[in-house]
C-alpha cells in the first residue's frame, strides 16, 4: 500500500473543496486553529476478524473467526488529542464552520449539534493535555465530536466499526499483534502496564504499524461504533456493524496504559461498563463523561464513499 500526503493549506470561502485520489492520505486542518489531523488512507480488502483458540490470550468473544470485506476509508494516524477535543467542548471555533454547497456530502447546522458539558473534575487527571490523547468521554460524546467535525469541515467523519478498527490495526497481518506474535516487542509499539509508569503518553511516540497508524496497541483504548456482544461475530458478514440498541456495553478496542499484553492484541475486545461513571456526582449521571475511565479515548475515520444523509444520521445516533 502506498500513502501520498499533501497539506490542505486553506479553506475556500464556498466550502472545503478538494479531490482525493484513492491512494492519498491528507492532513485535515481545523479552521481558525493550528490543529490538524493526519488521515491515513486504508485500502479496502478481505480479512479474518477474531482470533484462533491457539493464540496466547485468546478469549471466547473473539470467535467465531469470520472472513469479511472492508471498504476503503481514511483513519486518523493517532488518537484524538485534547488539543482537538477541547474545541468541541468549548465550541470556540463554531463560527468558522464551512457550509457545503455539494448536497451529496455534509451540510449541517452546527448550532443544532449537541455539545459536551464542562466536566466537574480535570478529566486529564493531571497526566497532561498538550498532544496527549483526550480521555474519559462517553461513546455518545465521541460520536457527537465526529458529527461536529463533519459540520465544521463539510466532510463526513465517524467512529470506526469494530471490523474496520481490527482491519486497520492488523495492517495485513494474521498475528496476535500488528508486528507479530512476540509480546516482548510491544515496548517498541505501545504504552501498557509494563512501561507506562502509571499514565498515558503523548500520541505518536512509539513505532506505527506498517500502515502508518500509531498507538493502535495501548496508550488509550478506543471507542468503536458497535454494541458489544460476546457472540457478535456470528452475525458477520450479514451485517456491516452491530448497531447499538442500549447504552451498555459498547465495544472498546486496543487496550490502554493500564492493561497487560493480552489486552493489547489486535483481536482483543472489551465492553463499556456503568461503573465507569461511579464517582460522577451528578444526578442523573453525565451523558458526556466517564469519571472512572481515564483509559478510554477514540480516533476518527472517514469512509471513501460518503454515505447518504439517512445513513450519516444512523452512524451519528447513539443509545
Amino acid at each position: 500500500m502506498y500513502h501520498f500526503k499533501f497539506l490542505i493549506t486553506g479553506f475556500l470561502s464556498l466550502g472545503f473543496q478538494f479531490a482525493l485520489a484513492q491512494n492519498e492520505a491528507y492532513q485535515l486542518k481545523l479552521p481558525a486553529t493550528d490543529e490538524a489531523i493526519e488521515m491515513v488512507f486504508i485500502e479496502g480488502g478481505h480479512f479474518q476478524i477474531g482470533s484462533p483458540s491457539s493464540e496466547d490470550g485468546h478469549q471466547q468473544d473473539e470467535t467465531p473467526q469470520r472472513t469479511i470485506e472492508i471498504s476503503s476509508f481514511w483513519m486518523a494516524s493517532t488518537e484524538t488529542t485534547w488539543n482537538l477535543y477541547q474545541h468541541f467542548v468549548d465550541r470556540d471555533i463554531d463560527v468558522n464552520f464551512l457550509q457545503k454547497e455539494d448536497q451529496g456530502l455534509v451540510n449541517l447546522d452546527i448550532d443544532a449539534i449537541s455539545g459536551a458539558t464542562t466536566p466537574y473534575v480535570d478529566m486529564s487527571f493531571g497526566m497532561g493535555t498538550d498532544n496527549f490523547p483526550a480521555i474519559g468521554m462517553t461513546q455518545k460524546a465521541a460520536v457527537q465530536f465526529c458529527k461536529w467535525l463533519s459540520a465544521l469541515t463539510g466532510n463526513f467523519y465517524r467512529l470506526p466499526t469494530e471490523a474496520e478498527w481490527e482491519y486497520a490495526c492488523r495492517a495485513g497481518t494474521h498475528t496476535a499483534y500488528s508486528h507479530g506474535n512476540d509480546a516482548s516487542d510491544l515496548d517498541l509499539y505501545a504504552w501498557f502496564d509494563n512501561n507506562s509508569e502509571g499514565k498515558y503518553h503523548k500520541v505518536g511516540q512509539k513505532k506505527p504499524n506498517t500502515w502508518g497508524l500509531y498507538d493502535m496497541h495501548g496508550n488509550v483504548a478506543e471507542w468503536t461504533l458497535d454494541q458489544y456482544e460476546v457472540g457478535a461475530y456470528k452475525k458477520l458478514p450479514k451485517i456491516k456493524w452491530n448497531k447499538p440498541f442500549k447504552t451498555y456495553p459498547k465495544s472498546v478496542r486496543g487496550g490502554s496504559w493500564i492493561d497487560d499484553v493480552h489486552r493489547l492484541r489486535s483481536a482483543a475486545r472489551m465492553g463499556s461498563d456503568p461503573q465507569w461513571k461511579m464517582r460522577d456526582p451528578q444526578i442523573p449521571k453525565s451523558e458526556w463523561w466517564h469519571t472512572d475511565a481515564p483509559f478510554i479515548g477514540f480516533r476518527i475515520v472517514r469512509p471513501y464513499q460518503t454515505p447518504s444523509k439517512k445513513e450519516q444520521e444512523l452512524y451519528w445516533t447513539t443509545k
